[in-house]
């Protein structure tokens, strides 16, 4: 049975005694070198240990969250034939529908119980560029404006952690500004039903998986969420009303020789509720390079992945998670 991670013992496990505070910021905590240090150091010693923290007084406004949940359930409403003409292996940039169990996220499973809708970037005024177009739903009022509206915001969010990442790295906080340049950032609605009560085996509401290189992400209050911990543990990430869980993926992992901790994570939803989350998954300009930042890589503890592309890493993950559900030309 997994263990609780709850609003006392959310920025780092150091261990199930050791409770730490939330990593809590808001524009004042940034305004100054002195306190952007502070939440640095907070921010590192949970990337460190864990690869998790939940952050509250975030700059993502409650009606923009609630519009853009109930623009995900309007849409998940919708009849199935009405959504698969969105179906995300009709576009060649992963954008758009899958539908229940066309995820895989753990090779070892049979196809994740959950469903969803995937953009990237796009201005609110027109059209854009992995960075392809996005496809949207018609006559679905308001469904376009509400999901961008979540997605900027959460964008702005995440280039305002970028910095804070720099200086937990000893870094300076400009570090990363020439790799966030054409947002390689992907977001998704999910929906998730009830899972049996003698839940399919290798099915599960999401998978065991890592993330890319780091993901902001909103849920509901149905709690699925679990992670594995350094004894390979599984620990529940409950909801914390106000908050958002970021954890951090594979990118970081090998930016930093993994001193910071790409960690597994699931959902399971047993509530006999549905679930809805928004995960915001950040990753850096397709064309960087993920080489090993100056000072991750010694004599004592040599290089451990091969540099490539974001853009290659990406795609490569992204093709593995949905190729089960490819059907052949």
């Amino acid at each position: 049975m997994a263990r609780a991670l709850d609003e006392r013992c959310v920025v780092s496990r150091r261990g199930p005694a050791e409770p730490a505070g939330l990593a809590s910021f808001s524009a004042s905590d940034l305004a100054s070198p002195l306190s952007r240090r502070a939440l640095a150091a907070e921010i590192r010693a949970a990337c460190v240990d864990v690869g998790f923290f939940y952050v509250r007084n975030h700059s993502i406004p409650e009606p923009v969250i609630q519009a853009t949940t109930d623009s995900a359930r309007r849409f998940f409403a919708l009849p199935t034939a009405t959504k698969t003409k969105l179906d995300i292996h009709l576009s060649p940039d992963f954008k758009g529908y899958t539908a229940l169990l066309g995820e895989n996220a753990n090779p070892n499973n049979k196809g994740d119980l959950h469903e969803g809708f995937d953009i990237g970037w796009e201005p609110m005024n027109h059209a854009t560029q992995l960075t392809g177009p996005n496809v949207w739903p018609e006559d679905l009022p308001g469904f376009r404006q509400d999901v961008l509206a979540y997605y900027h915001a959460a964008v702005k969010l995440g280039k305002s952690l970028f910095p804070i990442f720099a200086l937990a790295l000893d870094l300076p906080e400009n570090f990363f500004d020439d790799k966030v340049s054409a947002s390689g950032v992907i977001m998704r609605l999910l929906h998730y039903p009830p899972q049996p009560a003698s839940p399919l085996e290798g099915v599960e509401g999401i998978g065991a998986h890592t993330e890319y290189c780091f993901t902001i992400l909103w849920q509901d209050h149905v709690p699925a969420l679990q992670v594995m911990d350094t004894s390979g543990n599984w620990i529940d990430a409950v909801p914390i009303p106000g908050c958002l869980v970021v954890n951090l993926g594979d990118q970081f992992a090998r930016w930093t020789n993994d001193l910071f901790k790409s960690t597994l994570h699931r959902a399971i939803n047993a509530s006999g509720q549905e679930r809805y989350s928004i995960p915001v998954f950040f990753g850096v300009d397709y064309d960087v390079k993920l080489e090993p930042i100056p000072g991750c890589v010694t004599e004592d503890n040599p290089a451990k992945y091969e540099v490539v592309t974001a853009g290659d890493y990406v795609k490569l993950r992204l093709e593995d998670t949905y190729a089960h559900s490819k059907v052949a030309a």
